[in-house]
């Protein structure tokens, strides 16, 4: 599908700034991360600043070369949420959103299955906050297990 050039435009701004990001929070030099690219080192310098325009495979192998979870990051970034991306690119909640992103198509699919044609995008906030209380009780169910196993002893 083609976007209209505005969404090119904030779409190419959000990547920018979380290459930026990487590039500078990277114990790298941009000169050796431009190389690992395989782009001359003015070329990254033009995308960290939004002068160039940048694909996906292109930004995920800057991020991948940062040490940072490229699709986790991009998709953060794409969605609008720039800093949790920056914030959350080299951390254990970034590769969790690596993978849970990686998986959830496909468990929708087997899950679903032709119900997945009654899926309704009102329903996508609520069903991430769902995500989220869920994640939460099994976070505090470990907790406390640890609590009560410790407790124990």
């Amino acid at each position: 599908m083609h976007q209209p050039a505005p969404f090119r435009g904030e779409a190419n701004a959000s990547l920018a700034h979380i290459l930026a990001h990487a590039i500078e929070s990277s114990d790298k030099p941009k000169h050796q991360i431009a190389r690992e690219v395989g782009i001359h080192r003015e070329t990254l310098l033009r995308v960290m600043r939004g002068d160039r325009p940048i694909g996906l495979d292109e930004a995920a192998r800057v991020l991948d070369v940062c040490g940072a979870f490229p699709r986790a990051s991009m998709i953060l970034a794409l969605a609008g949420q720039e800093d949790l991306a920056c914030e959350w690119m080299r951390s254990e909640m970034g590769e969790f959103l690596e993978d849970f992103f990686t998986a959830l198509p496909g468990q929708l699919e087997r899950t679903l299955g032709r119900r997945v044609e009654d899926l309704r995008p009102r329903w996508a906030n609520g069903t991430s906050q769902l995500v989220a209380r869920m994640l939460a009780k099994h976070i505090d169910d470990f907790a406390n297990r640890d609590i009560s196993m410790a407790l124990a002893r």
